[in-house]
């Protein structure tokens, strides 16, 4: 009797990157036939509802031509009209200025991940270089930076379209309503410019705020130290959490580009905190000297488990603690997370500093 014999293949560790790779470049290609297909459905939208937004318009014009004749009511419903239809128009453009970015995201993977089975695809030994991915099959940290970087525009393009810009499209109503009582009831118009008065300060304080979260230029200009005093003292006064600075050492300035990643990683850690620790009271730590760098976020929250936020690196593409760990690796630095549920959290960072220069 002849016994049959099974065998067992084995793939080598750069064999089996190749297999992970391949299965993801075909779901990367399925993706993008999905955001394709919402791309031109969601442009169909936008066609859509500008011709909406253009016939609203119109019909204000109209009304405006008749404004002493035409009944408050109707001229209250034209105006809602309009707002509504600015509204979803801004969305709709928001959700395809999105999914457009995501296409790119996905294409750009897609060719790094194409460029890689060039490479590695006939490899029967772990002779050949293999890509730089992360572990687990992870992408490559290239990717995940700038995929987080993506998905951070992406919401920092919403917050315009919720915030000033829908605040600057209400100011812009208001100055109309009020010119044209100017002739008929000049004790309304002037309580409607003292309303559009207080509606412009607001969104005015709204957009150098949303300015300075996205780039303090005092950062550029003062540096490090003088731009987290300012930011933490904003940040206690609005969040009604007390927050404290401690700074120690020299106050002397660092290249630009570890000014920016120490004040990412602060802000960062504060917006954690606020956002998800119910923390009562954070302390921050500021030391630089002429070798190193170093800062400490410690809040009385929550706290949290640390292995679960960093084990879910590759499934998260927003700018987290694993993505800025990862950027001060770059940069010779560390990020050590002190953490665990009920007990709060302390966050500790460090950078060499290399040709300082005096403030």
């Amino acid at each position: 009797m002849t016994k049959q014999r099974t065998e067992t293949v084995t793939l080598t560790p750069a064999q089996q990157r190749t297999e992970e790779n391949r299965t993801e470049y075909d779901q990367i290609q399925k993706q993008l036939k999905e955001v394709d297909m919402l791309i031109q459905q969601t442009s169909a939208e936008v066609d859509r509802l500008s011709q909406r937004n253009a016939q609203v318009t119109n019909r204000v014009k109209q009304t405006e031509l008749h404004f002493d004749t035409v009944p408050r009511s109707e001229i209250q419903e034209v105006y809602n009209a309009l707002l509504d239809a600015q509204k979803r128009l801004l969305m709709m453009r928001g959700q395809l200025e999105k999914l457009q970015s995501d296409q790119q995201n996905f294409q750009r993977y897609a060719t790094l991940l194409s460029r890689s089975l060039e490479i590695t695809g006939g490899v029967t030994t772990g002779s050949t270089p293999e890509p730089s991915a992360g572990p687990s099959g992870q992408p490559p940290i290239v990717v995940r930076i700038i995929e987080a970087q993506e998905q951070e525009r992406q919401r920092l393009v919403r917050q315009l379209h919720d915030g000033p810009a829908q605040s600057l499209t209400n100011l812009i109503l208001q100055a109309e309503i009020c010119e044209r009582l100017f002739d008929n009831d000049s004790s309304r118009a002037r309580s409607e410019l003292a309303n559009l008065k207080n509606a412009v300060s607001s969104t005015f304080q709204k957009v150098r705020d949303f300015m300075f979260d996205l780039r303090p230029m005092m950062l550029d200009d003062l540096g490090l130290i003088p731009t987290l005093k300012r930011y933490v003292g904003n940040f206690s006064e609005k969040s009604g959490i007390a927050t404290t600075l401690s700074i120690t050492g020299n106050e002397q300035r660092a290249e630009p580009y570890r000014e920016v990643a120490i004040f990412r990683v602060i802000q960062e850690l504060l917006t954690n905190a606020r956002l998800h620790s119910h923390a009562s009271r954070i302390q921050v730590m500021f030391d630089i000297n002429n070798d190193m760098i170093r800062a400490s976020v410690e809040d009385n929250g929550s706290g949290f488990d640390p292995k679960e936020v960093f084990a879910a690196t590759g499934q998260r593409k927003t700018i987290g603690l694993p993505t800025q760990r990862e950027r001060l690796e770059m940069l010779g630095g560390k990020l050590i997370v002190d953490s665990s549920a009920g007990r709060g959290t302390k966050v500790t960072v460090e950078m060499p500093v290399t040709d300082l220069r005096q403030a």
